[in-house]
């Protein structure tokens, strides 16, 4: 397993980039793990993540030309998004990830960019509550769910059956837990599917959240697909990027004339959100984003989607300044 690190510096957080390549033949009968993990501080962010190949070099060794040459060979995986962000650390059989072959008889690799963002979590078994709290600033939720992701979280006094189903995921617990907990100092949640259905029958399920604590001063935007997001700080001061998602996690923004067929789909995330508009908007004291599928990929078709940014102005500084 190879990794490729690279360090970015802001004058409020310390983020970590990962890039993590994975060999994985997806003809045979045949399976690699991947793992990721952050430090005890912060949690997985998927900015991308495909199977295929794109360089004649990687995962190369022992292999015929035939296998290796064709490197226009790409597909996205959001199964990589959907069960590991919001994480500590993630596990993955590549085995039937991806969602089909996308160049069938090359020698393909899985390619994961994540980040390690610092976040808090909460974990908390079925008819149970799960209690929140910001000292300091407002909680900003981050990923959730309501199923099954492991044996072990959630299994003291289970039998068996009731733990084997991993793969088990709410499609609509991020709307209701942000709904009942952004922008307050404290908020509590009853994990139970009466608030968020079902996902796995049979199955004991838990509800996990990570959310940030965001300081005083955050401001957000939310433009409707098709519309330019325009951010903007006082003289004096940058953007600082909190979060970002192109997509749709609730039915009710943008909305507006919409059939409910291009509203339902509440689980839309772009993988490249945060690095997009990071790229775009840190460091700077104004700038526009374009909410389209030209800028950031087309994460559900048939969706109506929407940009929404949470950011901060802060004084500006030196790009190479350090911690002390």
């Amino acid at each position: 397993m190879g990794r490729i690190g690279k360090m970015y510096h802001s004058n409020l957080k310390l983020f970590i980039m990962f890039s993590i390549v994975i060999v994985v033949v997806l003809t045979v009968i045949h399976y690699v793990l991947m793992f990721f993990f952050c430090s005890d501080t912060g949690v997985i962010s998927v900015q991308s993540a495909t199977c295929g190949r794109t360089s004649s070099q990687i995962c190369s060794i022992g292999r015929p030309p035939s296998e290796t040459s064709y490197t226009q060979c790409s597909i996205d995986v959001t199964a990589v998004f959907k069960r590991c962000n919001g994480l500590r650390e993630c596990e993955l059989n590549t085995q039937g990830l991806a969602p089909k072959d996308p160049c069938f008889g090359t020698y393909k690799y899985y390619t994961t960019n994540y980040i390690c963002i610092p976040a808090e979590t909460s974990v908390t078994c079925h008819g149970g509550y799960s209690y929140l709290k910001c000292e300091n600033g407002k909680i900003q939720i981050n990923t959730a769910n309501y199923g099954r992701t492991d044996k072990i979280i959630c299994s003291e006094g289970r039998p068996s059956e009731q733990l084997q189903n991993t793969n088990c995921y709410s499609p609509n617990a991020l709307a209701p837990v942000s709904k009942s907990c952004n922008g307050l100092e404290s908020c509590e949640v009853f994990a139970t599917h009466t608030v968020f259905t079902d996902p796995c029958f049979g199955i004991y399920k838990y509800l996990a959240i990570s959310y940030f604590c965001l300081p005083p001063g955050v401001r957000s935007s939310i433009v409707c697909e098709h519309e330019t997001s325009a951010l903007n700080c006082d003289d004096g001061t940058v953007i600082r990027i909190h979060s970002a998602n192109y997509g749709r996690t609730d039915s009710s923004t943008c909305c507006t004339g919409r059939p409910a067929s291009q509203l339902a789909k509440t689980d839309c995330y772009a993988l490249n959100s945060q690095t997009v508009v990071t790229s775009g908007c840190e460091g700077k004291n104004s700038c526009s984003i374009l909410a389209s599928n030209s800028v950031f990929s087309d994460p559900c078709v048939g969706t109506f989607k929407y940009l929404y940014i949470s950011y901060s102005c802060v004084s500006k500084c030196k790009c190479d300044c350090t911690e002390q």
